[in-house]
């Protein structure tokens, strides 16, 4: 489907769907208008999977404060669309699990070094790639080298990442600058299935597949020294690992439980919708409050697992260099998360409000002075990492206080402009990584299928993306970083 309906420009940065725009919904009403973050040069491609229509159907929802957002890397997604952002009302609003994703808490970790390029040459870096795919199991259905027992899985779901570090996966200050410290303490194991439970326990400490992946980057550009510095990005050349996975399969099932449940919800308490997709709950049901307490255990999940990777790149890295991760001065960056609802407080009109953001493919990026930040990064704003697609470019940016227009949010990657059946069907992963290597990328793949899948020219020009977001003054960029080798899901 194309999208016809209106799509006003702003400004340079940003277009608007009416509130006026009716569409063929039922007579139902837009609350708010929508607004999308973009250029003149990206409007066809999103025009072209209709997702304006998502950010549409989103304004719609009740209890909606302020617009409804989508940030550049919009596509089209489950309800909302992926790249959705909306706030709703923390007592009369309501919770829409269209609004997190199936991946709850996936999310970017970003590990600094004090090795320089000049310190690997390809023959390292390939060894390097290729103990991390040994040690971090990969690909899809992968199992952990951990086994839980059910009370350890408890645990995990309502400590987050604290339950590695004091397991011995992790240093003590890891969790400092995790987004949340790395837990939700509204988690509550007993709202998830057995079900969700059985799929988690083999999966926690594992990569999984998709656009997952695990890589060792290089700063290719510093774009604003001061807040690289107080990053611990301190110049060209650098080395970094950067991680990016979420909640795995626990995740998925806790969605796909829920999801029934609030399509009933729905009926129950007489919300109309554009699409059934958007089920939700009001914030305060028995419905709704079982949902939230169900994502932050994935999402406590997630935070864990990435945590267990970290602890497994430190070895990795360790192995291969024989040199200790302290030595080395591997340190987390930041981590966030960019499937996720949380209470936070923001400012509406002049006035501090409490609401339930859903970020649906977007990233937080707080400004100076926030207290959810670490101390060391208050005088610069929150580390906003912002993952490339295999083969291209990443960013490390900063949150700004202009961020209050999307609820402190921004992008979270680059956005597919082509299906993974498309992709399969137009390339070998036998070939990309064979481009790859050409240009210097060494590749260890967990599959040729996920290669192809995730091909560099199936997702859009990350760096137009985040050049939007910087014009548009959501986040700033501090530094570029260049893939050098990557473990691929």
């Amino acid at each position: 489907m194309y999208w016809n309906g209106p799509l006003n420009k702003i400004d340079e940065f940003r277009y608007e769907i009416p509130s006026s725009y009716k569409g063929e919904r039922n007579n139902l009403k837009m609350r708010t208008s929508a607004v999308i973050y973009a250029n003149a040069q990206m409007i066809d491609s999103i025009r072209k999977d209709n997702a304006p229509e998502q950010a549409a159907n989103v304004a719609m929802l009740p209890g909606i404060v302020g617009k409804s957002l989508a940030m550049p890397d919009i596509h089209w997604g489950y309800g909302f669309p992926i790249g959705g952002v909306a706030a709703t009302d923390a007592e009369e609003g309501v919770i829409s699990p269209g609004g997190v994703g199936f991946d709850i808490n996936c999310g970017v970790r970003l590990v600094r070094t004090n090795l320089t390029i000049n310190d690997l040459d390809e023959k390292k870096i390939q060894h390097l790639v290729d103990e991390m795919f040994i040690n971090v199991p990969s690909g899809l259905g992968s199992k952990a080298k951990v086994r839980l027992s059910r009370k350890e899985l408890d645990d995990v779901l309502q400590l987050g990442a604290r339950w590695a570090v004091e397991n011995g996966y992790g240093w003590k200050e890891d969790v400092e600058y995790l987004e949340e410290n790395g837990c939700l303490k509204n988690a509550d194991g007993s709202k998830v299935s057995e079900k969700a439970k059985q799929r988690g326990a083999p999966q926690l400490g594992s990569l999984g597949a998709g656009n997952h992946f695990l890589e060792i980057q290089k700063v290719a550009k510093i774009y604003d020294s001061d807040a690289s510095m107080v990053f611990g990005v301190k110049d060209v050349g650098q080395i970094m690992v950067m991680i990016h996975t979420g909640s795995r399969g626990f995740g998925h099932q806790v969605c796909t439980d829920h999801l029934r449940v609030l399509e009933q919800a729905v009926r129950k308490y007489n919300i109309w919708l554009p699409d059934r997709q958007l089920a939700c709950a009001p914030v305060h049901s028995k419905e709704g409050q079982d949902y939230l307490k169900a994502m932050a255990c994935a999402a406590n999940f997630a935070w864990c697992n990435r945590q267990m990777i970290v602890h497994w790149v430190r070895e990795s890295f360790e192995r291969i260099l024989n040199e200790s991760a302290e030595n080395l001065d591997m340190g987390i960056v930041y981590d966030v998360c960019h499937n996720i609802a949380k209470l936070e407080e923001h400012e509406v009109d002049g006035k501090k409000r409490k609401l339930y953001v859903h970020r649906k493919g977007a990233t937080r990026s707080f400004g100076p002075g926030k207290n959810e930040i670490p101390m060391k990064y208050r005088d610069v704003g929150q580390p906003v990492l912002i993952p490339g697609d295999m083969g291209t470019e990443s960013y490390l940016l900063r949150g700004t206080k202009e961020a209050e227009e999307t609820f402190e949010s921004t992008c979270h990657g680059a956005g597919r402009v082509m299906s993974r059946r498309q992709a399969v069907r137009r390339w070998r992963g036998e070939s990309i990584q064979d481009d790859l290597k050409k240009k210097g990328i060494y590749v260890h793949p967990a599959s040729w299928k996920v290669m192809a899948e995730e091909a560099p020219d199936a997702y859009k020009d990350v760096s137009e993306v985040v050049n939007v977001t910087h014009g548009a003054g959501i986040s700033l960029k501090v530094a570029k970083l260049l893939p050098l080798g990557v473990v691929k899901g």
